[in-house]
């Protein structure tokens, strides 16, 4: 059924097409036999059979739960009606079945179950009349089981198997939609914290030089000079940032390189422009996984950012060691800050979520001698 389900229109016409034929096959086979003691029926009576049992299933996609009241109905004639002899009853009991379990496959809830009920009851009530018609099933050395119990096993099986196979598609429906707005989320997520770390440090270096150009372009023009510069290596390294996180979102060859390690002296080089004596310590080698290089040079530009935006003047010391197996990144600054600005942030709060995205950990605060530490550990193999 899962295959019919993937073919186009004509594909699964033509399907239902071979089903009713099988079963309008089967259908005319059932009423053809005639016990030997009886008198055969005319030919047009089991051709009449066969396309009364083979018809409905032409619908059966389309109006599942009226296909199948009719093939129980049908069944229940032939079989009440002694056209299709109790030996041969499996015949339309099988199509009555196979449109039940189209009920129990297309049909939700409530209906589904009223409609698979009442074509049920029809075939019963057609398999109890025919006790009355002609012998049981089997004989009396090899008895059979009760014609109406095995209608009702059969048909309430087979909706069964609809049932289950419906409610298991729904699931996994259901599962793969939930997965998909998570995997949305997390992207989202993603996307804003790039977007915040790579423009978000480059903006507070314009930020902070523009101000100062402001207020020393008339007495120092020098120094505003030199602030203007800043500005415009910040404003081409946002730039290039921006163009990343777009090819990245186009799913478009990066324009640039990703940051790593060796581009964390050029960090330091803005954060001093800006009025931070930085002292940069790296113990690292260009052998760690893209995706812990580009989270450690991600963590030390945000602090950097927060250094210049919140303590400056202040010194500053950046340290990230490789301890085999572990990253660890430490930046401590001895500036003063208010208390309100210890709290977490969007930064800080960016900082965590891309540490705990790769199994480490994380801590952001006061220093006990004054100033502020953010300290991270990045696992990224075996530690020995």
């Amino acid at each position: 059924m899962s295959l019919i389900n993937r073919l186009g229109p004509v594909s699964r016409w033509t399907a239902n097409l071979i089903l009713a034929e099988c079963a309008g096959l089967l259908g005319w086979y059932a009423a053809a036999e005639t016990p030997p003691a009886a008198v055969p029926e005319p030919a047009w009576l089991t051709i009449l059979a066969g396309v009364a049992s083979g018809a409905p299933l032409l619908a059966r996609r389309r109006w599942p739960g009226a296909t199948a009241v009719v093939a129980g109905l049908v069944a229940a004639v032939l079989l009440g009606t002694g056209i299709v002899p109790d030996y041969a009853s499996p015949a339309p009991i099988a199509v009555a079945a196979f449109t039940i379990y189209t009920v129990g496959r297309l049909v939700p809830g409530r209906r589904g179950a009223i409609f698979a009920s009442a074509a049920t009851a029809l075939v019963l009530i057609g398999t109890i009349v025919a006790l009355f018609v002609g012998p049981a099933v089997g004989s009396a050395d090899e008895p059979g089981p009760p014609l109406p119990a095995f209608a009702a096993l059969v048909c309430g099986a087979s909706w069964a198997i609809g049932w289950t196979l419906r409610e298991r598609r729904r699931h996994s429906e259901v599962t793969a939609a939930q997965t998909t707005a998570r995997a949305v989320a997390e992207e989202r997520l993603r996307i804003a914290r790039e977007m915040h770390d790579a423009v978000g440090h480059n903006l507070s270096l314009i930020t902070v030089q523009a101000s100062v150009a402001t207020h020393v372009a008339a007495e120092r023009p020098e120094a505003a000079v030199a602030a203007l510069s800043v500005i415009e290596q910040a404003s081409r390294s946002a730039l290039t940032e921006l163009r990343r996180a777009v090819g990245a979102l186009r799913t478009e060859p990066d324009y640039s390189v990703p940051p790593t390690l060796t581009d964390l002296g050029k960090l330091a080089g803005q954060a001093e422009a800006a009025g931070i004596a930085v002292s940069l310590d790296v113990r690292a080698d260009d052998t760690l996984p893209d995706g812990i290089a580009l989270a450690a040079y991600r963590i030390v530009q945000e602090s950097l950012t927060n250094v210049v935006r919140h303590a400056a003047p202040a010194a500053c010391r950046v340290d990230v060691e490789d301890t085999g197996g572990r990253l660890r990144i430490e930046v401590t600054d001895d500036g003063s800050r208010r208390p309100a600005l210890a709290a977490d942030g969007t930064g800080l709060v960016g900082m965590r979520e891309r540490v705990a995205a790769l199994g480490g950990t994380f801590s952001a605060g006061p220093r006990a001698g004054g100033g502020f530490a953010v300290v991270a550990t990045l696992p990224y193999g075996a530690t020995p």
